[in-house]
Protein backbone atom coordinates (compact mmCIF):
# COMPACT_ATOMS: atom_id res chain seq x y z
CA UNK A 1 0.00 0.00 0.00
CA UNK A 2 1.21 3.38 -0.63
CA UNK A 3 4.16 4.21 -2.89
CA UNK A 4 7.99 3.18 -2.49
CA UNK A 5 8.78 2.47 1.30
CA UNK A 6 5.73 3.48 2.60
CA UNK A 7 3.88 0.19 2.92
CA UNK A 8 1.02 0.65 5.43
CA UNK A 9 1.94 3.72 7.02
CA UNK A 10 -0.66 6.16 4.94
CA UNK A 11 -3.72 3.60 5.24
CA UNK A 12 -3.03 2.38 9.27
CA UNK A 13 -2.02 -1.24 9.85
CA UNK A 14 -6.17 -2.74 9.84
CA UNK A 15 -6.84 -2.07 6.63
CA UNK A 16 -3.96 -4.03 5.21
CA UNK A 17 -4.17 -6.80 7.55
CA UNK A 18 -8.06 -7.05 6.29
CA UNK A 19 -6.64 -7.01 2.71
CA UNK A 20 -4.41 -10.14 3.56
CA UNK A 21 -6.97 -11.77 5.52
CA UNK A 22 -9.10 -11.23 2.31
CA UNK A 23 -6.52 -12.46 -0.30
CA UNK A 24 -5.86 -16.20 2.13
CA UNK A 25 -9.62 -16.16 2.17
CA UNK A 26 -9.62 -16.11 -1.49
CA UNK A 27 -6.89 -18.79 -1.73
CA UNK A 28 -8.80 -21.29 0.41
CA UNK A 29 -11.82 -20.67 -1.44
CA UNK A 30 -10.87 -21.23 -4.59
CA UNK A 31 -9.77 -24.85 -3.40
CA UNK A 32 -13.00 -25.86 -1.48
CA UNK A 33 -15.44 -25.31 -4.77
CA UNK A 34 -18.12 -23.27 -5.89
CA UNK A 35 -20.27 -24.73 -2.21
CA UNK A 36 -18.82 -22.02 0.22
CA UNK A 37 -17.48 -19.42 -2.22
CA UNK A 38 -20.43 -17.21 -1.02
CA UNK A 39 -19.95 -17.74 2.62
CA UNK A 40 -16.27 -17.39 2.68
CA UNK A 41 -16.62 -14.27 0.22
CA UNK A 42 -19.31 -12.97 2.18
CA UNK A 43 -17.42 -13.34 5.38
CA UNK A 44 -14.33 -11.67 4.07
CA UNK A 45 -15.91 -8.66 3.01
CA UNK A 46 -17.79 -8.27 5.65
CA UNK A 47 -14.80 -8.24 7.87
CA UNK A 48 -12.60 -6.11 5.73
CA UNK A 49 -15.50 -3.78 5.79
CA UNK A 50 -16.12 -3.83 9.09
CA UNK A 51 -11.76 -3.45 9.85
CA UNK A 52 -11.57 -0.71 7.15
CA UNK A 53 -14.67 1.30 8.62
CA UNK A 54 -14.76 0.64 12.64
CA UNK A 55 -18.46 -0.22 12.08
CA UNK A 56 -19.34 -3.74 12.73
CA UNK A 57 -22.71 -2.81 11.55
CA UNK A 58 -21.48 -1.52 8.04
CA UNK A 59 -19.71 -4.89 8.23
CA UNK A 60 -22.81 -7.34 8.75
CA UNK A 61 -24.32 -5.77 6.06
CA UNK A 62 -21.80 -6.03 3.42
CA UNK A 63 -20.86 -9.57 4.33
CA UNK A 64 -24.65 -10.29 3.88
CA UNK A 65 -25.09 -8.17 0.73
CA UNK A 66 -21.71 -9.85 -1.09
CA UNK A 67 -23.02 -13.55 0.24
CA UNK A 68 -26.29 -13.27 -1.52
CA UNK A 69 -24.76 -11.78 -4.69
CA UNK A 70 -22.35 -14.11 -4.77
CA UNK A 71 -24.40 -17.26 -4.29
CA UNK A 72 -26.72 -15.61 -7.05
CA UNK A 73 -23.94 -15.30 -9.35
CA UNK A 74 -22.72 -19.21 -8.85
CA UNK A 75 -26.47 -20.54 -9.01
CA UNK A 76 -26.90 -18.29 -12.33
CA UNK A 77 -23.28 -19.77 -14.14
CA UNK A 78 -24.48 -23.13 -12.88
CA UNK A 79 -27.33 -22.79 -14.56
CA UNK A 80 -26.39 -21.65 -17.78
CA UNK A 81 -23.73 -24.41 -17.83
CA UNK A 82 -26.64 -26.98 -17.16
CA UNK A 83 -28.81 -25.11 -20.04
CA UNK A 84 -26.00 -25.40 -22.69
CA UNK A 85 -25.52 -28.93 -21.57
CA UNK A 86 -28.94 -29.76 -22.10
CA UNK A 87 -28.89 -28.12 -25.60
CA UNK A 88 -26.12 -29.99 -27.00
CA UNK A 89 -27.82 -33.29 -25.64
CA UNK A 90 -30.98 -32.29 -27.39
CA UNK A 91 -28.94 -30.85 -30.54
CA UNK A 92 -26.98 -34.47 -30.91
CA UNK A 93 -30.09 -36.67 -31.26
CA UNK A 94 -31.91 -34.02 -33.13
CA UNK A 95 -31.53 -36.02 -36.35
CA UNK A 96 -31.46 -39.69 -34.94
CA UNK A 97 -33.98 -42.31 -35.43
CA UNK A 98 -35.17 -45.03 -32.67
CA UNK A 99 -32.15 -47.34 -31.57
CA UNK A 100 -29.11 -44.74 -33.25
CA UNK A 101 -26.61 -43.42 -31.09
CA UNK A 102 -24.52 -40.32 -31.16
CA UNK A 103 -21.38 -38.91 -29.53
CA UNK A 104 -22.12 -35.13 -28.03
CA UNK A 105 -19.64 -33.11 -26.45
CA UNK A 106 -19.19 -29.48 -25.16
CA UNK A 107 -16.31 -27.45 -24.39
CA UNK A 108 -16.55 -24.80 -21.80
CA UNK A 109 -14.07 -22.43 -20.40
CA UNK A 110 -14.41 -22.31 -16.52
CA UNK A 111 -14.98 -25.65 -16.20
CA UNK A 112 -14.36 -29.33 -17.02
CA UNK A 113 -15.43 -30.15 -20.03
CA UNK A 114 -18.24 -32.87 -20.41
CA UNK A 115 -18.97 -35.28 -23.45
CA UNK A 116 -20.74 -38.53 -23.39
CA UNK A 117 -23.29 -40.59 -25.98
CA UNK A 118 -26.96 -40.06 -26.88
CA UNK A 119 -29.54 -42.62 -28.21
CA UNK A 120 -32.70 -42.64 -29.04
CA UNK A 121 -35.37 -45.03 -27.18
CA UNK A 122 -38.99 -43.83 -28.80
CA UNK A 123 -40.57 -40.97 -30.55
CA UNK A 124 -43.20 -40.13 -29.51
CA UNK A 125 -45.70 -38.24 -31.95
CA UNK A 126 -48.57 -36.11 -30.23
CA UNK A 127 -50.76 -33.83 -32.11
CA UNK A 128 -49.52 -31.04 -29.68
CA UNK A 129 -45.51 -31.89 -30.30
CA UNK A 130 -43.13 -34.54 -31.51
CA UNK A 131 -40.70 -35.55 -28.45
CA UNK A 132 -38.33 -38.02 -28.21
CA UNK A 133 -37.05 -40.40 -25.30
CA UNK A 134 -33.16 -40.51 -25.08
CA UNK A 135 -30.41 -42.04 -23.12
CA UNK A 136 -27.55 -40.39 -22.81
CA UNK A 137 -24.49 -40.63 -20.74
CA UNK A 138 -22.15 -37.90 -19.14
CA UNK A 139 -18.32 -38.28 -18.98
CA UNK A 140 -15.80 -35.59 -17.85
CA UNK A 141 -13.01 -35.50 -20.47
CA UNK A 142 -10.51 -34.81 -17.09
CA UNK A 143 -10.96 -38.25 -15.79
CA UNK A 144 -10.68 -40.73 -19.29
CA UNK A 145 -10.76 -43.88 -17.14
CA UNK A 146 -14.06 -43.25 -15.18
CA UNK A 147 -17.22 -44.93 -16.59
CA UNK A 148 -20.26 -43.01 -18.37
CA UNK A 149 -23.06 -42.71 -16.20
CA UNK A 150 -26.51 -43.05 -17.93
CA UNK A 151 -29.41 -41.04 -17.34
CA UNK A 152 -32.69 -40.42 -19.81
CA UNK A 153 -34.65 -37.78 -20.49
CA UNK A 154 -37.14 -36.33 -22.96
CA UNK A 155 -36.64 -33.88 -26.02
CA UNK A 156 -38.93 -32.01 -28.20
CA UNK A 157 -38.78 -30.38 -31.32
CA UNK A 158 -39.45 -26.42 -30.77
CA UNK A 159 -39.52 -24.41 -34.18
CA UNK A 160 -36.57 -26.40 -35.91
CA UNK A 161 -34.52 -27.37 -33.17
CA UNK A 162 -34.73 -29.69 -30.60
CA UNK A 163 -35.16 -28.76 -26.69
CA UNK A 164 -34.51 -30.21 -23.59
CA UNK A 165 -38.36 -31.07 -22.19
CA UNK A 166 -38.01 -32.85 -18.54
CA UNK A 167 -38.55 -30.37 -15.85
CA UNK A 168 -35.64 -29.09 -14.50
CA UNK A 169 -34.57 -26.25 -12.67
CA UNK A 170 -32.34 -24.81 -16.00
CA UNK A 171 -34.82 -25.37 -18.50
CA UNK A 172 -36.08 -21.73 -19.17
CA UNK A 173 -40.11 -22.02 -18.72
CA UNK A 174 -39.62 -22.08 -15.17
CA UNK A 175 -38.60 -18.51 -14.78
CA UNK A 176 -39.16 -16.99 -11.26
CA UNK A 177 -40.51 -20.57 -10.37
CA UNK A 178 -37.19 -21.72 -10.31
Amino acid sequence: MGFGRTRYRSLGWAPVKALLMFCGVACCASVTGCAVVSDISGAAAGIAAGTATANPAVGIGVGITVKAATREAVTRLARKQHNAEQDAIAAAASDLRVGQTQDWSLDRKIVRDTHGEVRVLRIIKTPLAACKELAFSIADKAEQNAPPVWYTTTACREGSRWKWAAAEPAVDRWGYLQ
